[in-house]
């Protein structure tokens, strides 16, 4: 099954640039634990870190022609979406685990992928 990891934290950008490198590194360690505990299962597909929210636009509901387009994200809030990772794993709880190596300071979505057939 895949699954889509979404990782969120409070004032996200402004954290990472008050953070020291060791701070960072710790972090990056986490991660790393967290690709580990995936490989380990399954696969990593796909991941990254995400732009910060003023580079953002959102394509608003409406017709094709006239969707209206706004500035940020879609959603006013304090949590900022700092990264995702699209991995393959037997099932929804070794999702689960391995997030949870993620930083403790994240809130982690781990969010099933419905597989389309065309």
């Amino acid at each position: 099954m895949r699954f889509l990891v979404l990782a969120a934290e409070e004032d996200s950008f402004a954290r990472w640039d008050a953070m020291t490198e060791a701070e960072r590194g710790v972090h990056f360690e986490a991660m790393e634990r967290f690709a580990e505990a995936v490989q380990a299962r399954g696969a990593m597909v796909d991941g990254g870190a995400l732009d910060r929210p003023g580079q953002v636009r959102t394509v608003r509901p409406g017709e094709t022609s006239s969707r209206p387009v706004t500035d940020g994200p879609f959603a006013e809030t304090v949590e900022q979406l700092g990264g995702f990772w699209l991995v393959e794993l037997p099932d929804l709880a070794a999702a689960v685990e391995a997030a949870k190596l993620l930083p403790p300071s994240y809130s982690v979505e781990v969010r099933p992928i419905i597989e389309m057939s065309h």
